[in-house]
């Protein structure tokens, strides 16, 4: 049996972890890739069956998961975020929110037949989408900068909210018929304890109490402490702990989560991962075709509350019908509604609630609904509205050292959207200081999938100072913007490194500039005086007239043609200089 078990466990890492692979080919959500592999492994082979095989470890099992799930979403809450990112996203992230779950629930209950506690609960869960379902759509649909920039912004922060909403109305519903002195216990052990355990921990971080290699771990043993401590204080009080946990520690002065919070996304994708192969044997897909024209309703009502909400919400803001119509298309529902569904139902199903058993179907109907509906349809919809952007001409630059900063400078001024990428802050900050926008983190990470926005950005510079980073970054986009997109430049490993270290043809990709210039070589002619400039192109004056008018040497970067159309300068093309377009130049005085 314990053998048994053990390859139970091993096989549904692997179907994880091979659906997260699946899902980043496929450029899809993970989340539908997970839950058709957990529905095939469970009610449809038989092979998983995780209340048998897993007996009393499965509860224990699913809450931890789903405690860490809220943890890290709420890390990633920044109250700096949820001012700077324009009124429309504050409204929707907050009243909006309000709005959209009382629709929900009044719809729920018209419409469907729900009884009023169950309609609370599921429109709770339904308030949420999340950044791993919407990053992959805002990838597909490609729509202009001033809809998907909100998109992205509502799904990110949307998480957490919706989180600490489905657990409040969670919490009432296992105590509230105890009375409100019950639920006013529950209410305050989850504050109290969240709100110790972020400050006990803030503070030890901000002491250097613990090592810099021990951070990630002790955060964990934290997390797992202050749920059971809630849970033990209270009953069912520990969901709220962590997540208020996880808002007061991301926002905490002096605290650098950042480590911590690379480790979280990497637990929290493992964690998912296997939770949803376990999650998706335990939906019986008959189960979800047996809700029958009562989930039709259900799917009408969470479908059709949201035009109303983004209504309301952009009031005098000076969307157009068009902005409007899209940003009331594309919202998915994702991996916080399955999780807490799930959980929420057995715990409820114990607690007395009958009918609780049913929030799970109507939940990952929702879900598969959404998410495969809006995946087709999001491309051709934004196409159809007028929306999608031109073809993106935006540079991601990795790193923001000087070279990188002199590059993104020159072809900012020129018009062109220019982001700089780095896990250096002294070089990401001084990129912020000559008016650069930047991304700090690693651009190749787990984080940057959900957090680095990429729109209208279409063309890869890979110049930072290791050359394996360089490589790493451009085999990772070269899919995403084309393999004529992506670009690197020499650094000393290259050249140094023996033919054995060589990278192969396969994992090869072209090298900007000339063959002799590299990134330490670059960095020293700037150091010496040399500048970037852009040189303007006529009939009756030309590269070699400039030449000789000025006397400098120079080294061709970039070329612009008409329409602002750009060339890369490489070892094996230089492309043509025409009367009217531009070269961009590495520029020098010549000795005397």
């Amino acid at each position: 049996m314990e053998n048994q078990l053990l390859y139970i466990l091993a096989a549904v890492l692997v179907l994880g972890v091979g659906a997260q692979w699946l899902s980043w080919r496929l450029r899809t959500p993970s989340i539908l890739a997970l839950l058709i592999l957990g529905i095939v492994a469970g009610p449809v082979t038989g092979l998983l069956r995780p209340d048998e095989q897993f007996g009393d470890l499965l509860f224990p099992f699913i809450s931890l998961g789903v405690a860490l799930v809220l943890f890290e979403g709420g890390l990633t809450l920044r109250f700096r975020d949820l001012r700077g990112h324009g009124r429309t996203v504050t409204n929707l992230v907050s009243w909006g929110a309000l709005l959209n779950w009382l629709l929900i629930a009044g719809g729920c209950v018209l419409l469907a037949g729900f009884t009023p506690y169950l309609a609370l609960l599921f429109a709770a869960l339904m308030v949420v989408t999340g950044p791993t379902v919407i990053n992959p759509l805002l990838r597909t649909m490609r729509a202009r900068a001033d809809v998907s920039q909100v998109l992205r912004w509502e799904g990110i922060l949307i998480d957490p909210v919706g989180a600490l909403l489905a657990v409040l109305v969670f919490q009432y519903l296992v105590t509230g018929s105890q009375g409100f002195m019950v639920f006013g216990k529950s209410i305050a052990a989850g504050l109290g304890v969240g709100i110790a355990g972020a400050f006990s921990l803030g503070f030890a971080l901000r002491r250097h109490w613990v090592p810099e290699y021990l951070a990630n771990v002790v955060t964990l043993a934290w997390v797992v402490l202050v749920f059971a401590a809630s849970d033990y204080t209270a009953h069912e009080s520990g969901l709220l702990a962590v997540t208020v946990m996880g808002v007061l520690l991301g926002n905490m002065k002096d605290v650098d989560v950042s480590e911590i919070l690379s480790f979280k996304e990497s637990l929290s994708i493992l964690v998912i991962s296997v939770l949803f192969v376990v999650l998706g044997a335990r939906v019986d897909p008959m189960d979800i075709l047996a809700t029958g024209w009562s989930g039709a309703a259900v799917l009408l009502v969470v479908l059709l509350a949201r035009p109303v909400m983004v209504w309301a919400c952009t009031l005098g803001a000076g969307y157009s019908w068009q902005q409007r119509a899209l940003l009331a298309w594309v919202a998915p529902r994702g991996i916080v509604a399955a999780a807490v569904s799930s959980l929420f139902a057995l715990r409820l199903a114990d607690a007395g609630y009958a009918d609780a058993v049913d929030l799970v179907p109507y939940t990952f109907l929702v879900i598969i609904a959404t998410v495969v509906l809006q995946s087709i349809t999001a491309r051709p919809v934004t196409r159809a509205l007028g929306l999608a952007e031109e073809e993106p001409n935006g540079m991601l630059i990795v790193g923001a050292n000087r070279v990188a900063r002199a590059i993104g400078d020159v072809l900012q001024r020129q018009g062109f959207r220019i982001k700089l990428a780095d896990t250096s802050y002294e070089e990401v900050r001084a990129a912020r200081m000559v008016g650069l926008e930047t991304y700090f983190g690693d651009p190749v990470s787990s984080h940057a999938d959900q957090y680095l926005e990429r729109v209208g950005i279409g063309w890869l510079f890979a110049v930072s100072r290791r050359s394996r980073w360089n490589t790493l970054a451009c085999m990772k986009f070269r899919s995403e913007f084309g393999p004529n997109r992506v670009f690197s430049l020499r650094t000393g490993e290259d050249r140094d490194a023996s033919e054995r270290e060589r990278l192969s043809e396969d994992y090869q990709v072209p090298r900007m500039f000339s063959e002799d210039l590299s990134y330490e070589k670059f960095a020293s002619l700037l150091a010496q005086g040399a500048e970037l400039k852009v040189i303007n192109l006529t009939e009756s004056f030309d590269l070699d007239n400039w030449k000789q008018t000025t006397g400098n040497r120079l080294i061709p970067l970039f070329a612009l043609g008409e329409g602002q159309k750009l060339r890369v300068c490489t070892q094996d093309e230089e492309p043509p200089l025409d009367p009217g377009s531009k070269l961009v130049a590495l520029v020098w005085a010549a000795p005397d």
